[in-house]
């Protein structure tokens, strides 16, 4: 049997289950992220956790049964020591070996790379990269972040954090991208506009409404999001660009002026027909990545 733990850690939440060869979710749950607890605590109730599934669907934690742990997790973090460097959303994390721990409290043997990289990796299995082995995948939800895979195999830089597009200055301020056009920064924008609370969704639909406030800002966030994958185009020549998270889920507000942006700005003319397509892969998105690293070889 070929199962393998996929662990997605995040800023709030934390899922975990179980995943098949086949890339089929056997079993889940979640786990609020605790931040007012040490990160050694909140790994120990994370395994607590994953035993108990274990339990509850008669599956034995042990190296017959269980390939290993996949973990996806938020960078930068240093994937050669298995260690969360210094992820904004999780500073009590900070320098903490969460692979080592993991291994030493399940006994399986853990992989983790930055959670972009694992849903990338989850794309070209299952998802909307099967066909390409030329691709990059951008996440725009809380943060922006990107997966990289070219000629067959994941790129992860030297220590994991290869694809932290979010942070790529957009000005000669140092203003990161993320900070311009994720879901994050959409909702602050609109709220600030408006005088009150507005989610990128709503953001979106009233500006597709034609509120003239409303349609400055996505059309000034959506040309932001253009301007950075013909960068990436233009750097890295991908066949396909995958976009997922939050905000991808608007549809063809957000991928028609970007594919159209792409086919006139492009240096290369075939980087101008590079596709641009949503990610396949939405419900569980993050566990399975966790568990790709586990079963696909990358």
């Amino acid at each position: 049997m070929s199962i393998a733990i996929g662990i997605d850690i995040g800023g709030t939440k934390i899922a975990y289950g179980f995943v098949n060869a086949q890339g089929e979710v056997l079993a889940k749950g979640t786990l609020k992220t605790d931040l007012t607890v040490s990160p050694a605590e909140m790994t120990a109730r994370i395994a607590d956790a994953v035993r108990e599934l274990a339990s509850t669907n008669s599956l034995s934690l042990d190296s017959n049964t269980i390939k290993g742990i996949g973990v996806g997790a938020p960078g930068p973090l240093d994937t050669r020591k298995g260690e969360l460097t210094c992820p904004p959303n999780l500073r009590s994390w900070w320098g903490f070996p969460v692979a080592g721990e993991l291994e030493g409290l399940l006994g399986l043997p853990v992989k983790m790379e930055n959670d972009a990289t694992a849903a990338a990796l989850a794309e070209k299995w299952l998802g909307a990269a099967r066909d390409s082995e030329h691709f990059i995948f951008i996440t725009i939800s809380t943060g922006i972040g990107a997966g990289i895979f070219l000629h067959g195999k994941l790129i992860t830089g030297s220590t994991g954090n290869a694809g932290d597009a979010g942070f790529m200055l957009v000005d000669q301020n140092g203003t990161p991208w993320e900070l311009v056009a994720s879901g994050t920064a959409i909702t602050r924008q609109a709220t600030e506009l408006l005088g009150r609370d507005v989610s990128s969704k709503e953001a979106f639909e009233l500006a597709a409404q034609g509120d003239p406030q409303m349609s400055e800002l996505i059309s000034r966030v959506v040309g932001s999001i253009s301007m950075g994958c013909v960068s990436l185009i233009n750097l890295l020549d991908p066949s396909k660009i995958v976009i997922g998270g939050g905000v991808s889920q608007v549809g063809e507000q957000l991928f028609g002026p970007i594919r159209a942006y792409v086919a006139e700005h492009a240096l290369n003319p075939s980087g101008r027909e590079t596709a641009i397509v949503p990610a396949a892969l939405q419900q569980d998105a993050g566990l399975i990545g966790a568990a790709a690293l586990v079963q696909v070889e990358y």
